[in-house]
């Protein structure tokens, strides 16, 4: 694997397990979904691969089949007091794991000659369930990082100020890199 797409990879990982201790049950789920859609343009992008987002979605939901389970772990979050924990912790791996399972099936195919259309979806779930458990690890390892929280809280807020126009993509593409070289 290329180092900028393991590297994209990596980055995303940590978002998403960020995005996994979000403690509002669904939204978390919500965000990892977006977490993976840009991480497959981004590596449509690397591998010079025509990107869609519709064929984005299709890889994570053909890919994803199991997320009942994430929405387990993301409703276990409702339950008062230790809800949140033992949901967000979950959450958070669970979350990694899967994002890390979908780069790695996803900068495969398209290192092999791939494209978002040619998918064979037996053979990349296989292929995404062996990548989702290798993801757990490397989502522990994502997770401990203790200065990732603080970058997650101002990655939340970048991400408000370009949606709220203050800020262009570009501003904001800068200081997301800038943020994600402190993890």
């Amino acid at each position: 694997m290329s180092d900028a797409a393991e590297q994209v990879i990596k980055q995303h990982v940590v978002w998403a397990c960020g995005a996994g201790l979000v403690p509002v049950p669904i939204i978390d789920f919500v965000a990892v979904t977006a977490i993976q859609v840009d991480l497959i343009r981004q590596l449509c992008t690397l591998h010079g691969a025509s990107y869609e987002e519709a064929s984005g979605k299709m890889w994570i939901g053909a890919l994803t089949g199991g997320a009942l389970a994430r929405i387990g772990a993301s409703a276990i979050k409702a339950i008062p007091g230790i809800g949140s924990l033992i949901g967000g912790l979950s959450m958070s791996i669970a979350s990694g794991a899967s994002t890390w399972g979908v780069g790695q099936v996803v900068n495969k195919h398209l290192a092999a000659g791939g494209t978002l259309t040619d998918l064979n979806v037996e053979k990349a779930k296989r292929a995404y369930e062996a990548e989702y458990e290798r993801g757990k690890e490397v989502a522990k390892e994502a997770s401990k990082n203790k200065g990732s929280k603080d970058v997650f809280e101002k990655l939340d807020k970048l991400g408000e100020l370009k949606a709220k126009g203050v800020i262009t993509e570009a501003e904001f593409e800068a200081k997301k890199k800038d943020l994600l070289a402190e993890l």
